[in-house]
C-alpha cells in the first residue's frame, strides 16, 4: 500500500476499515449507502476479484461508478449474470453461496440484532424506517455478517424498538437452536472503533480503536456496559491510495465521506 495520509475524516476511516474487513472474501451481498461504497472500495484495493451481489438481481457486478441504488443500471454492465430477485435469493443466498452479508441499520443491540423498521411503538412510530428489504434473509443465510453504522447512543441501544434482522438473538447458541444456516454477525464497523463478537455469549465486544479516539469516547456512545478485548489495538489509518479512490472515484461529491 502507499504511504499513509495525514488527514482523513471519521467517515473515511470507517469506509476504509469496512473495505479492509472484506480481504479474503469472494462473494458479498451489498446493501445501499455505506456498505455500497465500502464494497466498491474493496474491489479497488484489497480484493479485486470480489463478486458484488445486489438485491435487484445483479451477480458479479463491476460498476464503473458508485451505484445510486440497488436498481441502478450501472450494475448491469459487466455483471456475470442478471436474474430475477427470486432466483438470486433462492439459488445464491438461500443456497448458502453468499460468503458475506454487508448491512447497516438504525439500531443495533448487544447481540447484533438490527432494527430497520420503526423507532418507538410499531403502531404509532415516531419514525417509520425503510423496513427489511432483503436484510432479514441476508442476516439469516449469509455465512458471516459485517455491519457498518455510525456510533451513537440512539443507534447502539440496550433494547431494540423492533427486531428486523436477527444477529445472535438472545445470545449464546440461540441462532443454532432455531436452525439458522448463516454464521451470524462477525464485525461492527463504526466511525470511532471496531467491534467483534468473540465472546462465549456472542455479545458485542470492543475490539480496536481508531487513531485519536479514546476508550471513554467510545463508551459514551453505547447504551449498555460493553465488553472489551484484553488488548485494544489501534487500526491503521487510511493510505493515500485508499483516500484517492474514495474522493476521486467513489464519492467525489462527499455524500458519505464527510
Amino acid at each position: 500500500m502507499n504511504a499513509q495520509a495525514t488527514s482523513f475524516t471519521a467517515s473515511e476511516m470507517m469506509i476504509v476499515t469496512a473495505a479492509r474487513a472484506l480481504a479474503g472474501a469472494h462473494t458479498v451481498f451489498v446493501g445501499v449507502g455505506l456498505p455500497n461504497i465500502a464494497c466498491n472500495l474493496a474491489r479497488r484495493t484489497v480484493v479485486p476479484d470480489l463478486e458484488l451481489i445486489y438485491e435487484a438481481g445483479a451477480y458479479g457486478a463491476s460498476p464503473a461508478r458508485l451505484p445510486l441504488s440497488i436498481g441502478d443500471p450501472a450494475l448491469v454492465s459487466g455483471s456475470i449474470a442478471v436474474m430475477s430477485q427470486a432466483d438470486l435469493f433462492s439459488f445464491y443466498l438461500q443456497g448458502g453461496r453468499v460468503e458475506v452479508g454487508f448491512l447497516g441499520g438504525a439500531q443495533i443491540d448487544r447481540y447484533g440484532n438490527l432494527n430497520t423498521t420503526v423507532i418507538s411503538d410499531y403502531t404509532t412510530p415516531s419514525v417509520r424506517l425503510p423496513g427489511s428489504g432483503g436484510a432479514c434473509e441476508i442476516a439469516i443465510h449469509a455465512q458471516r455478517l459485517l455491519y457498518i453504522m455510525r456510533l451513537s447512543k440512539r443507534a447502539f441501544v440496550e433494547r431494540l424498538d423492533f427486531t428486523t434482522s436477527p444477529g445472535y438473538l438472545s445470545g449464546g447458541d440461540a441462532r443454532r437452536r432455531l436452525n439458522m444456516p448463516g454464521g451470524g454477525p462477525h464485525r461492527v464497523i463504526t466511525d470511532k472503533a471496531l467491534f467483534d463478537f468473540e465472546t462465549p455469549t456472542r455479545e458485542m465486544r470492543l475490539a480496536s480503536l481508531y487513531p485519536g479516539v479514546s476508550v471513554e469516547e467510545v463508551l459514551a456512545h453505547i447504551g449498555w456496559p460493553i465488553a472489551r478485548a484484553e488488548t485494544l489495538q489501534v487500526n491503521e489509518p487510511p493510505t493515500d491510495e485508499e483516500l484517492r479512490c474514495i474522493r476521486e472515484e467513489l464519492d467525489p461529491l462527499g455524500l458519505y465521506r464527510l
